[in-house]
């Protein structure tokens, strides 16, 4: 026997359930008299819309004129557009019900149906006899076997292509037209055409289309198959982007020193979340929990698709310098978005719909962009000695001597070298004010208040603990003062500890206009 090759698909005739028989291209129905009204073909017709009414119930529409029918000839002439020659687009009769639906599980349709009326000489009716809806239904449990398998299998161990040898088919989805029947032959090269799929058969793995009368269709946001209903940017369907606003805008500062900088609040409710720019520079995005979703702890994350907050985030990242996220939405949590600059910013753009009652919200939230999300650590109050009982007054006045200061004086820590090298080799660099201290053991704990951050390697609370060797630690800060610190990032060995540490002999320099200016001038200078 001579080795087949790849075949013309085949033909085979699939019958619907609920098919008549009746020849597909007769269309729809002539009349050569009136129709009743729909409620009119409900009572003469009963439930079913395709049973007809006698044609000789009715008079015809040019009737002959007899002298005593003057009068239910203009009746006739009236209903029927003054003459058989005149008449508009025929007439629908009511929907039928829904059918049940094509599968009990997945993905699913059900199809209704109405019928044509029409006169001769006159238009058909305007618009479709059938429409098809997605059927509400569970997911298929595991191990389900798909809708088109089960139609390739029906052909298992039948003879086919006229021969008496058989064959196991399996889906084929390389053929041009997805809504056949195509099955391949394991364990050979070609496949077979069997017709048709069924109604309700998924297009092809992980599309929404499903095949209706040979066409792939995909459904509008109403549930019909075939609709052009789409939903608006707010998320109603066939609205036209009324009750919420586009946010859209640059983010253009130019980042003189590289780490996290925030780029904007991405607010509960958002929709159409888009970002992107061309830069060695990447986005990160925190969570409402704080933790980073992606590209946080200066580690880069791979392209792909991430959770957050109720919302699958795309992340890609181009061969070139292109970068981008977008995500659906909606939000269920608020998100934040950062870049971990490792140049100049040349521009970030962003944009997404809010609906219009949580724009003001968000104009108030994006204030405060610059601190953390997560709740602020109690503050502690540095505790005062305890007051002693007053002493008599003496009988003579005596010269006080100041107390030795037990600490002494701390190293000259002054210099260009010194605040470029504890700026370079810190973790973060940030302005506080010092609220208070607290001496424990071999250590001292100074509560800040973060104002402004100059460099981070992870995000920072409003209120953070700076932690320093000794009771008399160098640099030494004093209460209510603001610094600028250069502090490192320290992690106990089991985990149990994260602290910031303010290394001996540091950088702690009280702020001012000119050394913001000399430390924002360090950040250019540190090695890549």
């Amino acid at each position: 026997m001579a080795q087949m090759g790849k075949l013309r698909p085949g033909k085979v005739e699939w019958l619907a359930p609920g098919h008549t028989g009746r020849d597909k291209n007769r269309g729809p129905e002539r009349l050569n008299y009136c129709p009743k009204s729909h409620s009119q073909l409900g009572q003469s017709w009963g439930s079913d819309p395709g049973l007809l009414a006698p044609p000789l119930q009715r008079p015809p529409c040019s009737p002959t004129l007899r002298p005593l029918q003057n009068l239910l000839l203009l009746w006739t002439l009236l209903n029927c557009g003054l003459g058989g020659s005149a008449q508009g687009p025929g007439e629908w009769t009511p929907w039928g019900s829904w059918s049940r639906c094509s599968s009990s599980c997945g993905r699913g349709l059900s199809v209704r149906s109405r019928r044509c009326f029409w006169f001769p000489g006159g238009e058909p009716c305007w618009g479709d006899s059938h429409e098809y809806r997605l059927c509400p239904l569970p997911d298929c449990p595991l191990g389900a076997i798909p809708f088109r398998d089960l139609q390739c299998a029906l052909y298992n161990g039948h003879p086919v292509l006229g021969t008496q040898k058989t064959y196991q088919w399996v889906p084929f989805y390389g053929a041009p037209n997805q809504c056949d029947l195509n099955c391949l032959a394991e364990g050979h090269a070609f496949y077979h055409s069997f017709g048709r799929v069924l109604d309700g058969t998924p297009c092809s793995p992980g599309t929404q289309g499903l095949c209706v009368a040979g066409r792939c269709l995909s459904a509008g946001c109403d549930g019909l198959l075939g609709s052009d209903a789409r939903e608006d940017h707010c998320g109603r369907c066939g609205g036209t982007n009324e009750s919420c606003l586009l946010v859209q805008r640059v983010f253009r500062d130019a980042g003189a020193f590289a780490g996290y900088w925030n780029v904007t609040l991405i607010p509960e409710g958002a929709r159409h979340i888009r970002v992107a720019h061309r830069s060695r520079n990447h986005l990160a995005l925190i969570g409402g929990d704080g933790r980073y979703v992606l590209n946080g702890n200066w580690a880069v994350s791979p392209p792909g698709t991430y959770e957050a907050a109720g919302t699958r985030v795309v992340y890609t990242r181009a061969a070139g310098p292109e970068e981008t996220l977008s995500a659906a939405g909606p939000t269920s949590q608020d998100l934040l978005l950062q870049v971990l600059l490792q140049e100049p910013n040349p521009g970030i753009a962003f944009e997404f719909w809010l609906p219009r009652e949580r724009y003001g919200p968000f104009q108030a939230q994006a204030q405060a962009v610059g601190w953390s999300l997560r709740q602020q650590q109690p503050r502690e109050v540095e505790p005062q000695a305890p007051e002693l009982p007053a002493a008599p007054a003496p009988s003579a006045p005596r010269t006080p001597t100041p107390a030795p200061d037990p600490c002494g004086r701390c190293p000259d820590t002054r210099g260009r070298a010194h605040r470029l090298l504890y700026y370079c080799q810190g973790d973060f660099v940030f302005r506080a004010r010092v609220l208070s201290r607290l001496h424990q053991a071999q250590e001292t704990r100074y509560e800040v208040q973060v104002q402004l951050i100059y460099k981070n390697r992870s995000p920072l609370r409003a209120l953070e603990y700076v932690w320093a060797l000794g009771r008399c630690p160098c640099p030494r800060l004093d209460l209510h003062r603001e610094y600028l610190l250069a502090v490192q990032r320290l992690i106990s060995p089991d985990g149990t500890q994260d602290r910031l540490l303010l290394p001996h002999t540091g950088y702690a320099r009280a702020w001012s206009p000119a050394e913001d200016s000399r430390v924002r001038l360090a950040a250019r200078h540190c090695p890549v």
